[in-house]
């Protein structure tokens, strides 16, 4: 099932998330809906909060050409961080059509629960390490915008107040 997704300002958005106590079929339920969310928006990762649920839960998928790798993460942590940045140019399906250089280490390791209820650990490179570190800032109460100068961040959340506004009357 498609979720809405909750646009920024929301206050939804700047919570820190409970953990997940266990893997029940209603976070397979939600990891799964948040996937079909996702794709269908369409992004490479959301979090949990994003679809209104204050839940440690994110999803992503990073291949954009070829075989589909879909991941969901149940209490992702980082363990490790390279020392090494890298910067790209991150975007969110909760401030949409707005783009800003963010730097983050260039590689990190993660521990989470899968949903089969077993640890897992993988070391992500890349732009898979941009977007879980990007999508567990969520689950912190962090968007990619909490990066940037006061001035450029006051200026993409008045566009979005003007966006919601907008969906407001439409």
């Amino acid at each position: 099932m498609i979720r809405p997704i909750l646009i920024h300002p929301d206050p939804r958005l700047k919570k820190l998330c409970d953990p997940v106590a266990e893997i029940t079929p209603e976070i397979q339920r939600l990891a799964a809906d948040m996937l079909e969310t996702m794709y269908d928006a369409p992004g490479i990762g959301l979090a949990a909060p994003q679809v209104g649920v204050t839940k440690r839960v994110i999803v992503m998928d990073c291949i954009k050409e070829g075989d589909p790798e879909p991941m969901a993460l149940v209490n992702p942590e980082v363990i490790w961080s390279s020392e090494d940045l890298s910067t790209y140019e991150e975007g969110c399906l909760s401030i949409p059509d707005q783009y800003a250089e963010v730097k983050r280490p260039a590689e990190v390791q993660v521990r989470w629960l899968g949903l089969d209820g077993q640890v897992q650990e993988r070391q992500f490179a890349g732009l898979w390490a941009t977007c879980v570190q990007h999508e567990i800032d969520h689950l912190d109460g962090k968007l990619f915008i909490d990066y940037l100068g006061p001035l450029k961040r006051q200026m993409i959340t008045r566009k979005m107040e003007k966006l919601k506004r907008e969906r407001a009357r439409a």
